[in-house]
């Protein structure tokens, strides 16, 4: 009998997986990864995802249909793989994906590695995408259901990591997955997803940044493109590309930040029109098709996880590229991902750098 590791969070998703994976025969262990304490993130209120009430319902999840279930300490890992990578990434004018990140590092590495050695075949988790086989090699796939597609943040996967993955919900439109979770008498049928990143459950994260170094990021000059001083900034952690709401400033037209310039310690602001470009750079590169690909190639780029997939060439070097769309593409912003598909396969995926 084969034998997985079930990644839960409390949530239905991980939950119906479980139930999924012990329908289709699977010996299962359920987990939770512990991956911080409330005062760790300076947060009072039980509202987050690594709660007591989240282990709890998956707990009882686990009661509920009959496999152990145990609460793993990641806390260390999450703090060195996840909060300081997402810290240094603000402070370095990046805008971050933490999700990736706890992908890449956490779920599919550290929880991979503890899976073998309890013996486990496969790690399993409530994602919304999918795993193929093909000629040899394991390819990521879009979810069925596309407004739930999760394929962008998962494309840091390696193969061996495809290998010993399972999806189970990739074939499931959301509202079968509650329909499951309410016919089997979970008490999570009908909870509600997490929006937030985890650890920054009010979503300020300038100010979660600020209480986690003790630092002060210094005020400096709103500049447009021209150079000319427009006004004063809170300090360059509180920016991201394309933002146009909390500025503070008073101007004639709306404008939106462009370009965050730490040495200078200036954020750029620009129009609209100004924030279209055609081109990125690509580094860290992941490739999943083929191993790195030598020549240029068509895909739909997807830039951010909210955007829709553009037509581009794809110009691979090694574990970079050098992506042009075909159209210019809004706020394009270093420390996203770009991941790169092929119908509803991933050809590969890496993070956007500064060009």
């Amino acid at each position: 009998m084969k034998k997985a590791l079930i990644a839960m969070s409390g949530g239905v998703d991980s939950s119906v997986a479980a139930y999924l994976m012990k329908e289709q025969g699977y010996d299962i262990i359920g987990v939770t990864m512990k991956l911080y304490d409330n005062e760790d993130i300076h947060e009072t209120k039980e509202k987050t995802c690594c709660s007591l009430n989240d282990v709890e319902d998956a707990r009882n999840v686990a009661y509920t249909l009959g496999f152990p279930y145990y609460v793993f300490n990641f806390k260390a890992d999450f703090r060195t793989q996840v909060i300081d990578r997402f810290i240094h990434a603000y402070e370095n004018c990046e805008t971050p994906n933490p999700c990736i990140d706890c992908n890449r590092y956490l779920k599919f590495h550290e929880l991979y590695r503890r899976a073998k050695e309890l013996g486990c075949d496969y790690v399993v988790t409530g994602h919304y995408a999918s795993i193929e086989e093909k000629n040899g090699r394991f390819l990521l796939k879009r979810a069925a259901d596309v407004r739930k597609d999760q394929s962008y943040v998962l494309y840091s996967l390696t193969q061996e990591q495809l290998s010993h993955t399972l999806f189970p919900l990739g074939s499931l439109e959301k509202s079968d997955t509650r329909n499951i979770a309410e016919e089997q008498g979970l008490l999570n049928a009908h909870k509600h997803d997490s929006q937030d990143i985890c650890f920054v459950p009010d979503g300020n994260y300038a100010a979660f940044i600020e209480k986690t170094t003790g630092k002060h990021y210094p005020e400096g000059d709103f500049v447009d493109t021209k150079g000319t001083v427009l006004g004063k900034h809170k300090g360059i952690i509180h920016y991201t590309i394309g933002q146009r709401r909390g500025l503070g400033l008073s101007l004639p037209e709306p404008l939106y930040v462009k370009e965050i310039r730490k040495d200078a310690n200036q954020v750029v602001l620009c129009t609209n029109e100004e924030l279209f470009e055609k081109e990125l750079d690509v580094t860290d590169v992941n490739w999943i098709m083929e191993e790195q690909p030598k020549e240029a190639f068509r895909a739909d780029v997807k830039i951010r996880y909210a955007h829709k997939a553009a037509p581009a060439t794809v110009i691979p070097n090694g574990t970079e590229a050098h992506i042009i769309f075909d159209e210019p593409q809004r706020a394009i912003t270093a420390g996203q991902a770009a991941v790169f598909y092929q119908g509803d396969y991933v050809v590969g995926g890496g993070k956007i750098i500064m060009k």
